[in-house]
């Protein structure tokens, strides 16, 4: 959940001034959280609430009017404000951008013991779009980032278990079942690299078309810092694309004790009790990463 919070923060300046370079101060004058730091935040407490639908849309509308401000797209802000509760069929990566903590609901012990998905964070992850991102592809963008989420977590995490040794040691590896995994299920091309990407890339605000390039962002990564920078690079959608990309690495690389802490100093308390609540909440269950 954090590593998208990092990833929205750290991009909020480049959304609407593209940068197509790595070279880029992480943490520069301007940024700030905006909708994917909240959305994500509400998706964490309709979780702790009991994660059914009313408990999704009551958080969404919950926090977003707590934050008017924080850049929603003009359809999600008419939806959030209104009375209404019924979903409009959107496509928008706003299903992706805010579906991280579904993914560490999903057990990874459960998948190692027994060979079999664990489906409980997977419909969360489709609950928690169809609330509003209920157009098939919208479904598709979140159920696909959950996955890459929980399979970071799965592989770099040691988890195979006794079905298979784990791969943690070979970080490749681990990429490319994951790379196989999203274009096998959710049928996105992962095929291009960055350079291929970035030279014609520009703002794209659906699901398909900037899930896959997120994705791609942290297949290509070395470390969490590099899975951002790659994000922030291509241009577009640079908060959200980083948002993405940043909730996959955090499972996979740890988030550097530094960046934490500075992506912490830009919340304000509400959001924080939130991040506090939630650390809480999945350490209870059992869900924390090895890292």
């Amino acid at each position: 959940m954090l590593g998208a919070i990092v990833g929205d923060i750290v991009g909020s300046v480049y959304e609407w001034h593209n940068i197509k370079t790595k070279e880029f101060p992480l943490f520069r004058e301007g940024c700030r959280f905006t909708d994917d730091t909240v959305m994500t935040c509400a998706v964490a407490e309709a979780l702790m609430n009991g994660g059914k639908k009313d408990d999704f849309i009551d958080a969404m509308k919950k926090y977003g009017r707590m934050y008017p401000n924080a850049g929603y797209g003009g359809r999600f802000r008419t939806w959030l404000f209104s009375e209404d509760r019924e979903p409009y069929n959107s496509f928008g990566n706003g299903s992706a951008m805010r579906v991280s903590p579904c993914a560490w609901l999903m057990d990874c012990g459960f998948c190692a013991r027994t060979g079999m998905w664990p489906s409980n964070g997977r419909a969360l992850a489709q609950l928690s779009a169809e609330v509003t991102h209920n157009h098939p592809e919208g479904v598709l963008g979140a159920m696909a980032t959950a996955d890459a989420i929980f399979l970071s977590r799965y592989y770099f995490g040691g988890y195979c278990g006794d079905y298979e040794d784990p791969i943690n040691n070979d970080p490749e590896e681990c990429k490319r079942r994951i790379k196989e995994h999203i274009e096998q299920e959710y049928g996105y091309d992962l095929s291009k690299t960055l350079d291929e990407i970035r030279p014609s890339y520009g703002f794209e605000a659906t699901c398909q078309g900037s899930v896959p390039q997120a994705i791609i962002a942290f297949l290509e990564s070395t470390d969490f810092e590099d899975a951002i920078r790659n994000a922030v690079s291509l241009g577009g959608d640079s908060d959200t694309i980083a948002a993405i990309a940043g909730s996959i690495a955090e499972p996979a690389y740890g988030i550097p004790e530094w960046i934490k802490d500075k992506a912490i100093s830009y919340l304000d308390e509400p959001l924080r009790d939130v991040l506090r609540r939630w650390r809480k909440f999945i350490r209870n269950g059992g869900y924390l990463p090895l890292y």
